[in-house]
């Protein structure tokens, strides 16, 4: 499972226990929901940290991945992969 999904989950889920813990105060609802949003992402600061800081190498990884991926296209459009580092030609 990608850290991205365990992360969302684990938001979504601390969401869902902060508004069970809060169910039960009387309140209005729209103050219940926004205090578990206020509280859970609190929350999630702390207990989702390796998570998030998963997710946020993982993201790094495929912007990385896709910015080494557009320069080698550009290059190949601009013909200048034809060349090997020597000014060979290479069989593509």
């Amino acid at each position: 499972m990608s850290a991205a999904v365990k992360y969302t989950l684990g938001r979504i889920g601390l969401f869902v226990a902060v508004l069970a813990a809060l169910w039960f105060v009387d309140m209005n609802m729209f103050l219940r929901l926004m205090l578990a949003l206020v509280f859970s992402a609190a929350l999630s600061f702390f207990l989702l940290k390796g998570w998030r800081d998963e997710m946020a190498g993982e993201m790094a990884d495929a912007s990385e991945r896709r910015r080494a991926e557009k320069d080698r296209l550009r290059s190949a459009l601009a013909g200048d992969d034809q060349a090997g580092p020597e000014g060979e030609r290479r069989d593509g």
